[in-house]
């Protein structure tokens, strides 16, 4: 398996990592986790919790892009060129979830930048093959 596939494990795992992350607050803050009704408990999260969750959504959306980006350069055969911004775009993202939760917005919104150039970078990887 290539370098940006187990990059891709890496950025799909990170919604459940973000969802224990969430599962956490809920049961600090609000005393217990209620998996009857998850998403209502976590409406009721404010603060460091509340971006935890808003955090996770956004992680499934990176999932996303970056299989867009690496279906791209493996069926034009640019695979071997796209380790290096696949891996900036899974640290981006992880930076991302880091800065989201503790509400460091500019940061989060400079590593989110940073996410987006890789995946303009796989783009541009594939377009050239």
């Amino acid at each position: 398996m290539t370098l940006s596939l187990w990059c891709l494990v890496i950025v799909a795992l990170l919604p459940y990592v973000l969802a224990s992350v969430g599962g956490y607050f809920r049961r600090t803050n609000l005393g217990t986790v209620d998996n009857d009704n998850p998403r209502g408990q976590a409406a009721l999260l404010e603060g460091a919790g509340a971006r935890a969750y808003a955090a996770q959504a956004n992680a499934w959306e990176a999932v996303a892009l970056l299989l867009v980006g690496l279906a791209l350069v493996h069926f034009t055969g640019t695979a071997d060129q796209a380790g290096t911004a696949s891996v900036i775009f899974v640290i981006a993202r992880i930076l991302h979830a880091v800065f989201y939760i503790r509400g460091a917005a500019t940061l989060r919104s400079l590593s989110f930048l940073g996410a987006l150039g890789a995946w303009i970078w796989l783009i541009v990887i594939a377009t050239s093959g």
